[in-house]
Formats: structure tokens, sequence, C-alpha cells
């Protein structure tokens, strides 16, 4: 217990200064962080006996955050020509598959793209959030982790008190639907603090954002727990003392993330 509480907190310490510092600092962090996340995705596929091409899904992962990144940072619409590319760095996963002799070549295929759809994507829409007005604003992505970690927070001490009724218990047996209404509900009482000292969005909107964060961050929690028990692992790696892998302490962005972000561009660009 005692190790898993400085874990945690030198882990909010880096995740809260990553956000705060500057946007460069913020952007690489978070290239590193889907990364790292990407390459424990696929060691966790390999124990399954399955051999995704390793390299060019890191590379394909590099160049699909950093681009959109450039994307981001420039007001220069010549970098969305980049895009382009996307078809010829995507297409070496099919020919390094060529060159190896597997017994399932798409199952190795299906599992590099996965990679990418499942760690590099949330990461490059959550480090979008920063610039979904224009230029970087810190607050929305701050905002982001302070409700999501609200969420786990509330869900947690919810439901170990007052849950009884399984949530999915098939696939993450602890959840309840208890749990799940006591994290909206400490959710969006967090996002009425923040829309007090945060003015970008209304309050509605805040508490918008703060139940979609609820409800897509469990789910998330759950496909990763479904995605750990289909190839039997208990933790998604050992990275972080008492608290597992990285993407079991991102598993709430995954899938909170992408939707968060398109939520909030058609409000601020209604």
């Amino acid at each position: 217990m005692r190790i898993r509480a400085i874990t945690g907190f030198f882990f909010i310490i880096v995740m809260l200064a990553s956000v705060l510092l500057n946007n460069y600092v913020f952007g690489v962090f978070y290239l590193l962080l889907s990364g790292f996340c990407l390459w424990e995705f696929y060691g966790l596929v390999k124990k399954a006996g399955i051999k995704p091409n390793i390299q060019s899904g890191l590379l394909n992962g590099i160049f699909i955050y950093a681009l959109f990144a450039l994307i981001n940072y420039s007001s220069n619409t010549d970098a969305h020509k980049l895009l382009f590319l996307l078809p010829i760095t995507l297409s070496a996963i099919f020919i390094q598959e060529l060159f190896k002799k597997t017994d399932a070549p798409f199952t190795n295929i299906a599992y590099t793209y996965l990679g990418l759809i499942f760690t590099i994507m949330p990461f490059t829409f959550f480090h979008a959030l920063a610039y979904v007005g224009g230029a970087f604003n810190f607050h929305l992505p701050l905002a982001f982790l302070l409700m999501l970690w609200a969420n786990d927070t509330g869900a947690y001490l919810v439901g170990s008190k007052f849950g009884k009724t399984k949530l999915f218990e098939r696939h993450s047996p602890k959840k309840t639907w208890e749990g799940l209404i006591g994290g909206i509900i400490i959710t969006a009482v967090t996002a009425y603090i923040i829309s007090i000292y945060y003015t970008e969005l209304g309050l509605e909107h805040w508490i918008w954002t703060g139940i979609l964060i609820s409800c897509f961050g469990t789910t998330g929690d759950l496909i990763e727990s479904m995605f750990k028990r289909s190839i039997d692992v208990k933790d998604s790696g050992g990275i972080l003392p008492g608290h597992g892998g990285l993407l079991d302490r991102f598993d709430g962005l995954l899938i909170a993330a992408p939707i968060v972000y398109a939520y909030l561009y058609f409000i601020t660009n209604a």
C-alpha cells in the first residue's frame, strides 16, 4: 500500500507538470507516453503468441502523433498535406509481413493496426484537446485529467462502500452500478468547481464533459479488462509499482479522449 501511494503521488506530479509547463513539454511527453503504451501493448500480445510488426507499428505511431501535433502547432494549412504520406507509411506494415514466415500473417497485421488505434489515437486526441479552441490552452487537458481522476476515485469509494449491483461482471467483477453513479456525481461536482475558474465553457458543457468522461472512461476500463482477459494477463505491465502498467493507468483515457474531443470541437466551433 505504501509503494502504491508513493507511486501514485509521483505519477500525479509528473502528469500535472506535463500539462502545466509548456506546449512543447506537453507534446513531447505524450508522444513518449503513447509510444511506451504501444510498446506495452505489443509486448502483451506477443505473450499470447501473436507477432505484431513492432518496428513498423512504432514508426507509424510516432509519425501519426507527430503529424497531428504539427497540424495543431501550425496555422499553415500546408501541414495537412503531410496526411497523404500516411497510406505510404501504413502500407509498410503489410509489406514487412511479406518477408516474415508466420502462420497467421493477417492476425499479426490486425494486431499491429489495433495497437495504433488502441494507444496512439487516444493520446493524439488528448493532445489535441489543448488546441481545440485554436491556440494552446492547458485548461482543457488539465480539466480532463482532474475529472478522470475524480471519476476513478468516486467510483472506487462509492462502489466499495455501497456497491451491490454488478456493472459488467464478465469483464470486471469489482465494478458496480452504484460505483458508476457515484463516479458520475463526483465528476459532475468536480466539473462545477472547474467551471468557476475556467470559463472557456459554460457550466452545462463542463457538466456534460464530465458525464462523457465518466461513462466512456469506465467503458475504456472495461475494454482494457476485456483485452487482458482475452490474452490471460492480470496487469498490462509493471512499470508503475503497485499500479501495474501504463495501459492500466490510462485505460479511462482510451475511449473518453476521442469522444470528449469530438464533443468540444463541435461545441467550440458551433
